[in-house]
């Protein structure tokens, strides 16, 4: 008789692990509480894989020896609750797949930079001939691709919450960016839990493993006094050389793993910022660790290409770039999109607020930020913060609007920078369509300029 395995979200995790669990002889049964996205469910129907929408069955649901939930389902719904009660595992996408892997996995998590890491250390193992794939929190699940091959290496992206759902999971190398407060909401408003989630990605580690951290992050060494790590410590620094590691001290990077010593120009790298430098060195060190060589590493570092929506160029108007950072949701993020750049700055901002703390920004937005342009529902808050200490503000619940003023305030060599410090659920869908909606604005407002 088939084991039976309910799962429940139809997204693009819930998808995989029925794909991959049907090709594995598995009874599967979906269930969506909202609505399934139409190529989704031909993928379902396509691949004789009963489901259902708009509600749960709690009765075909709990009639299952296991239960995989998408990543953005509390561990408090009723449902999982249900299964939880009555004994039936609940584990994450991520932790079935890996089952059924025998590649090497690097796994990445962070509050910031997690992305940009992962997707530079697909990169870099690339460029090093490596058989790589890339899943997690970033492209088609894991689950979804294994169900068409397997590779030798898989650099996952890894969230909070996919990290929740894990029991066995054993990256081979895993990196950690760092933690600020962040998803409160979903761990109780107690820092300490989400801390605690981040260190759970290195729980089943042992001396044969190894771990990149950073080293200036105060609330990853706070974690690591609660959860002391098994695997082999690599740190990466701005502020201290590190004998096994890497440091930056204003101009290069020194990188040191494996015995090999790398010292690299950030003028060789295509990243900006200092944020960007520590993913650098995380994704230098992970590739060295997984065999690459140091010609492929440099090259790779000078040739990549960061995610849409991450720190990235949309084009320039009469002399004044315009910068899409709307994957920037959190104020940490904004720091750091903030410290990349000399030039005077135009800054779009605003959304739903997550409970932030500008007073994070002030020392960066002090003689930098000639004007705020705040975009969302309810202003109130970002305009209060910055009251007083940029002489300019504006607010707008239209994007093409906030685009326009941006580009008739701006002088040319200054830069305009959408990077939100909020999420975007009061204006737009998601921080995609956010960015989307921005650069094209940009581009037809450079249109209108021809």
């Amino acid at each position: 008789m088939k084991r039976k395995i309910s799962i429940l979200g139809a997204g693009e995790s819930g998808i995989g692990a029925a794909l991959l669990a049907v090709k594995l002889g598995y009874a599967v049964w979906v269930s969506e509480a909202g609505s399934i996205n139409p190529a989704r469910k031909a993928k379902l129907e396509s691949a004789a894989i009963p489901f259902e929408e708009g509600g749960h069955d709690m009765g075909r649901i709990l009639d299952a020896e296991e239960l995989i939930k998408s990543p953005g389902i509390p561990p408090k719904a009723e449902v999982v609750k249900a299964a939880m009660d009555k004994g039936i595992p609940v584990i994450d996408e991520l932790e079935f797949a890996y089952r059924f892997s025998k590649g090497k996995v690097i796994a990445v998590t962070g509050t910031n930079g997690k992305t940009t890491t992962a997707m530079l250390t697909y990169h870099l193992l690339k460029k090093g001939g490596l058989d790589v794939g890339l899943a997690g929190n970033v492209g088609r699940s894991w689950a979804a691709q294994l169900a068409d091959k397997d590779h030798d290496w898989w650099v996952l992206e890894t969230s909070s919450f996919q990290i929740d759902g894990f029991i066995n999971f054993k990256p081979t190398i895993a990196m950690l960016t760092n933690i600020t407060p962040d998803h409160l909401d979903r761990y109780d408003y107690q820092l300490d839990n989400y801390i605690s989630s981040k260190m759970s990605l290195f729980k089943k580690m042992d001396a044969n493993q190894a771990v990149i951290l950073n080293a200036d992050d105060i609330l990853s060494k706070k974690g690591l006094q609660a959860k002391p790590v098994a695997a082999a410590k690599y740190l990466v620094s701005l502020h201290t050389k590190q004998i096994h590691g890497g440091y930056f001290d204003g101009q290069n990077l020194a990188i040191n793993a494996h015995d090999k010593n790398m010292r690299i120009s950030k003028d060789e790298i295509i990243l900006k910022g200092k944020h960007n430098m520590l993913n650098s060195m995380m994704a230098g060190i992970g590739a060295i660790l997984a065999g690459v060589g140091e010609k492929a590493i440099r090259e790779g570092l000078q040739d990549f290409k960061n995610a849409a929506h991450r720190m990235e160029p949309v084009t320039s108007i009469n002399g004044v770039v315009f910068i899409n950072d709307s994957k920037g949701t959190n104020v940490d993020a904004t720091a750091f999109a903030l410290d990349s750049f000399q030039q005077a700055v135009i800054w779009i901002a605003g959304g739903v607020d997550k409970g932030n703390d500008y007073s994070a920004l002030d020392a960066l937005v002090k003689d930098k930020v000639k004007m705020l342009i705040c975009l969302g529902l309810d202003n109130e808050k970002l305009k209060k913060a910055f009251q007083g200490k940029i002489d300019q503000i504006k607010e707008t619940k239209d994007i093409v609007q906030a685009v326009t003023w941006a580009q008739e305030f701006a002088q040319e060599g200054d830069l305009v920078l959408l990077s939100p410090a909020c999420a975007s659920f009061d204006l737009f869908r998601n921080y995609e369509e956010r960015g989307e909606q921005f650069k094209e604005a940009v581009y037809q407002l450079k249109l209108q300029k021809a």
